[in-house]
């Protein structure tokens, strides 16, 4: 009777985040959200503040085709990042405050020269390399970025 209490109680508070529209990643321990890509769902890592955007990707050695990590910074203003200690390839796709794609870059693993936006972005979102093209998106293509996706915490 206890265990089967301690059971339900367990479900109860994992389904907690659930409720909220947003969930904890096995991978990485950051909070994930689900956001429509071109025509296809995928789950997202966010990092929304310094010290996750800084650390972002690195030292993975694979992600699950439908998954990936958006960026999400206090303002929009020119993006560009690096690769360094990053062993997957990867789609770049940086998003202006509106939701509409500016530009999607490939990055190549340990790259340690700038991948910049072709205009000011507030958020950026990692993929699997080709999985941007898979799902059909292209640039000036509008994303709606979930309300949990929105904030820099920092």
């Amino acid at each position: 009777m206890m265990r089967s209490r301690l059971l339900l109680a367990c479900c109860l508070l994992g389904a907690l985040p659930l409720a909220a529209g947003c969930q904890k990643s096995s991978q990485s321990g950051l909070p994930t959200t689900t956001m429509k890509i071109g025509a296809r769902q995928f789950t997202l890592e966010i990092a929304n503040s310094e010290e996750t955007r800084d650390v972002g990707l690195m030292r993975r050695d694979s992600m699950p085709a439908d998954h990936g990590m958006i960026f999400v910074f206090k303002e929009e203003k020119p993006l560009d990042f690096w690769m360094k200690n990053t062993r997957i390839p990867l789609d770049i796709i940086y998003v202006a405050a509106d939701g509409t794609i500016v530009s999607i870059k490939q990055m190549q693993p340990y790259k340690e020269t700038s991948t910049l936006s072709d205009g000011p972005a507030r958020f950026a979102i990692e993929l699997n390399q080709d999985a941007a093209t898979r799902a059909g998106a292209k640039a000036g293509d509008h994303l709606t970025i979930p309300a949990e996706a929105r904030e820099a915490k920092d």
